[in-house]
């Protein structure tokens, strides 16, 4: 709200309301950390940049689309700022009685150089197996563990403040993963006839997009011209605005220093859609429900 006429626009839905939330204004970018509440203290992941509202990717401005991990997802002190603040919310959940996996979202602004929370989710999330890929995970164990510990029957002993100062550290210096939540843009409604397939796909010099080989194996991907896509559209699915098409995950970033898509997420974007096949509806195509198409 910059003035009386931006006011003016709003100022039926505000007046007379018991309560009002004014909240600053900021050029901000979300940094993401999963953790997860043990009985010896809360273990927490890597930070990791979230991709939002890219066109490409989503129709739905402000929307989640994609994650970039990195060891400099954020500056040195606002890492160490940022594990602490998801340590003391740890704490509190803790305190209430919660046990297992959490997901913290956090706004980093890049003007002020501040750090602000932005929500809290007491579940595993869409970054979950970004958090659970990392060197981190690997060398120790997958986050995910952490949170199935605390659901078995049994003891175990854990140092926390080791764990948590090595994750910190991190592993991996120049390791990079990028994640893509593609969704479909078109305000279409048509059914599906062909879609990628689930397992690792290649980006040629050309810009297209060809299957690789059968695999769910992240790691054995040789460098960035590789990604693993999981398919969530199959065909014979409806085809509308919104839908989740599917997952992409691959090595190196996303999305640019300054925010934007980088030219390779570009092209892996366009080449997985060029899979894309659809015929429209008409008024006498019964629509295929995913379990009968797949059966």
């Amino acid at each position: 709200m910059r003035g009386l006429r931006d006011w003016d626009q709003c100022a039926g839905g505000i007046v007379g309301q018991p309560e009002i939330k004014v909240m600053k204004r900021i050029r901000n970018v979300e940094v993401c950390i999963e953790a997860t509440v043990t009985r010896h203290g809360t273990v927490i992941g890597p930070a990791m940049t979230s991709l939002v509202g890219y066109p490409e990717l989503t129709p739905y401005r402000g929307a989640w689309c994609g994650n970039d991990v990195w060891r400099g997802a954020l500056p040195p002190a606002q890492t160490r700022a940022a594990r602490e603040m998801v340590a003391k919310l740890g704490d509190v959940l803790s305190r209430e009685g919660y046990r297992g996996y959490f997901e913290v979202d956090l706004l980093h602004d890049l003007d002020a150089d501040e750090l602000y929370l932005g929500e809290v989710n007491p579940r595993l999330s869409g970054a979950s197996p970004m958090t659970n890929l990392t060197t981190e995970a690997y060398a120790d164990m997958p986050l995910f563990l952490f949170h199935l510990l605390e659901y078995m029957d049994v003891d175990y002993e854990l140092d926390i403040e080791a764990i948590n100062s090595r994750w910190e550290r991190g592993y991996g210096e120049d390791e990079v993963w990028g994640q893509l939540i593609m969704s479909e843009t078109s305000p279409d409604l048509e059914l599906f006839t062909a879609t990628p397939r689930t397992g690792m796909w290649r980006l040629n010099h050309d810009g297209r997009v060809s299957f690789a080989r059968q695999g769910n194996d992240w790691a054995t991907m040789l460098d960035e011209s590789e990604a693993f896509y999981m398919r969530v559209a199959a065909p014979g699915d409806l085809r509308c605005e919104g839908a989740q098409l599917g997952v992409l995950v691959t090595r190196g970033h996303l999305q640019t220093d300054d925010y934007q898509l980088t030219e390779r997420g570009r092209r892996w974007i366009d080449g997985l859609k060029a899979q894309f096949a659809s015929t429209p509806l008409t008024p006498a195509a019964p629509i295929v429900s995913r379990l009968v198409a797949r059966a």
